[in-house]
């Protein structure tokens, strides 16, 4: 039986030690105890894997525990959820019949006090069933990340309302070229369309790295000069 280490329970925020994004945000990052909601910004495979691989740093960051994830349909890819810092032994798997079922085993978990973060994948949630997460999340200190799938492609998931206490759109945005052969890190058109006391924002962000961590993009000079001292070094 894998073994994992007690999370750390800041019973605050969680910081996304960016800046720009941090000190827009109304308590100066994720509310540990809370609800969060996550959509992709278009019914796209490539936005969908930037919204769930936004989730997947999240909880990498929250602390070095277990991370229960919600399913009623196996499709992650394990590879990218790794190099966005959560490896197979970190991950605890649910697979539901339905959405119903999802939401009983996220509260379940996120009361368990024992997991890095609860993350559940949904297409359907009213707002008494959030209500309920976000009581479950505070009770037990540990931050709910509900991905909301989309279910009409006219109609966005995060256009119902919600309990949450921040609701983010995730999409893809353009690279810019290295300058050299390789590939860049990709980057995110990041949205906060609702958070509790709080304006939204949107901001473009570089994805994940091994550490769960997005980041600021470079200027072009910049990478390209980067890239070149990479290859040189190679």
């Amino acid at each position: 039986m894998a073994q994992f280490d007690t999370p750390t329970r800041a019973r605050g925020t969680l910081p996304f030690s960016i800046d720009e994004v941090d000190r827009r945000l109304a308590d100066g990052g994720l509310a540990m105890g809370a609800l969060h909601e996550i959509a992709p910004s278009a019914p796209a495979l490539a936005e969908e894997a930037a919204a769930t691989l936004f989730a997947a740093g999240i909880a990498t960051r929250a602390s070095s525990g277990p991370v229960l994830w919600a399913l009623s349909r196996f499709d992650l890819y394990a590879p990218a959820l790794e190099q966005a810092g959560l490896p197979p032994e970190r991950l605890l798997f649910a697979q539901a019949r339905d959405d119903r079922e999802l939401l009983a085993v996220m509260e379940d978990g996120l009361r368990h006090r024992g997991l890095a973060a609860v993350i559940g994948e949904v297409r359907r949630v009213d707002m008494t069933a959030s209500r309920r997460l976000q009581l479950a999340a505070a009770d037990g200190q540990t931050p709910a990340l509900l991905l909301r799938r989309w279910r009409k492609r006219e109609l966005c998931p995060l256009s119902a309302p919600s309990a949450a206490t921040t609701r983010w759109r995730i999409g893809c945005a353009p690279s810019v070229p290295l300058g050299v052969p390789g590939v860049g890190r990709p980057r995110w058109a990041v949205e906060l369309v609702r958070q509790r006391n709080g304006n939204p924002f949107s901001i473009v962000l570089e994805g994940c790295d091994a550490q769960g961590r997005l980041a600021v993009p470079a200027a072009v000079s910049d990478r390209a000069t980067a890239a070149e001292r990479h290859v040189k070094a190679a």
